[in-house]
């Protein structure tokens, strides 16, 4: 037997002391859990650093470095995360219920998934995040995180087994899977029965791989090819704020600006406003009618449209109109967020009903699609599929149903 399937079956068996934890001892593990992580701030950024040398010394561009890095500010962002968590509504065992005619009384009951398989890249926050969100919805959690991260994942897993068998629990319920190489991702994907959900967060050829590899459920977190279109009657005073929030906040995360759409009417005053606070920190990538605007602009090719570059990297096109926008973004969107800056009612909710994608949002940036910002503490992902979780996959979306009958002798 593999030590990467005996690994499961390890956390497969430690889960099901996780699965109907008392919600108490669940929100102490959590409130632990953040407490640590504050006190071992010191050993986990001296792990970073060395992942964050390696990294560079490897040719890692500045924006995965920037995924990769952890600061007291991040790590004071994920203890707090923690604790958000624990503040939440525990789903394990909300009921609906509704007798029958002949007596029968159904419950339908919410349960754990059982073991989810996370794979992800580069960000050592994930690690927290999955941890936090697997305990509080009472899952067993593999974390798959990159070689370029593994400094920071190991000293977070071992933080997080500790606050574990400090409350009793078997630590492989949550852990780091130690075979790092490519083909882990396919045995991993390929253990039904161990394995309950393979959640792949990270670039589109990480998740190409585990979809058409794997044969345990997939949850898609999607790849964030993101539009904001600059309608004629927008308020053009909060449009460059929004667009620059949502393109350069964090340029590598999955709700970053990728394509921007100017309403021919406003092209040219957005672009005046927005040019000095772009011009040497974004490449742009135009249609022709930006590069009349903007001259110092590289010309977008077709691929550019597709392409979520994780980088300061904005692709701009001047557009006729409402119908033009909506074609384009049909054309190109991967389903994650799409955003609309208009002071027409019409104009909005026709965008709103129109566009399909997980989140659609009208006067504000982009960067708003994420579990924290919704009110669901940390997040495991943004899911653009449509079936079972759509949006930022919280507690909710990470437990699914076991119907209860109770009958007095019953028969059919």
């Amino acid at each position: 037997m593999s030590d990467l399937r005996q690994q499961a079956q390890d956390c497969k068996q430690a889960s099901r002391r996780l699965a109907w934890l008392a919600t108490a001892d669940k929100d102490r593990i959590l409130t632990r859990l953040a407490a640590q992580l504050r006190a071992q701030t010191d050993p986990l950024l001296a792990a970073n650093r060395r992942d964050c040398e390696a990294g560079a010394l490897a040719g890692l561009s500045d924006a995965l470095l920037d995924r990769l890095r952890l600061d007291e500010q991040r790590i004071e962002g994920m203890a707090q995360g923690c604790e958000q968590v624990a503040r939440l509504t525990d789903p394990v065992g909300r009921e609906i219920a509704w007798t029958r005619p002949n007596g029968l009384l159904i419950r339908k009951v919410r349960v754990p998934l059982g073991v989810l398989c996370i794979i992800y890249e580069a960000r050592p926050n994930v690690t927290v995040e999955s941890a936090c969100l697997a305990i509080k919805s009472g899952n067993g959690a593999l974390l798959r995180g990159s070689r370029s991260a593994l400094n920071s994942n190991q000293v977070l897993v071992k933080i997080i087994q500790e606050c574990l068998t400090e409350a009793g629990l078997p630590a492989q319920a949550i852990a780091g899977v130690a075979d790092l190489s490519h083909e882990s991702i396919t045995t991993l994907g390929r253990m039904n029965g161990l394995i309950d959900l393979m959640i792949p967060r990270g670039g589109a050829e990480l998740i190409k791989r585990v979809v058409e590899t794997s044969t345990v459920p997939v949850l898609e977190t999607g790849v964030g090819v993101c539009h904001l279109f600059v309608e004629a009657s927008a308020d053009l005073a909060m449009a460059v704020p929004v667009i620059l929030n949502s393109k350069c906040s964090r340029p590598a995360v999955c709700n970053s600006l990728e394509t921007l759409l100017l309403d021919e009417t406003v092209a040219f005053e957005t672009i005046q406003g927005l040019e000095p606070e772009i011009k040497n920190k974004v490449r742009v990538q135009g249609c022709p009618r930006t590069l009349a605007l903007l001259p110092w602009a590289a010309p977008a090719t077709p691929e550019n449209w597709d392409t979520e570059s994780m980088d300061m990297i904005l692709n701009v096109k001047v557009v006729n109109g409402l119908d033009e926008a909506l074609e384009h973004i049909r054309r190109h969107s991967t389903g994650h967020t799409e955003a609309i800056l208009t002071r027409d009612l019409e104009s909005a909710r026709r965008f709103q009903r129109e566009v399909d994608a997980c989140a659609v949002n009208v006067n504000a940036s982009t960067r708003f699609t994420d579990g924290g910002e919704f009110g669901f503490g940390a997040e495991i992902g943004i899911s653009t599929q449509k079936m079972h979780a759509r949006g930022p996959v919280g507690l909710d979306e990470l437990t699914t149903y076991k119907y209860w009958v109770e009958g007095q002798g019953q028969i059919r």
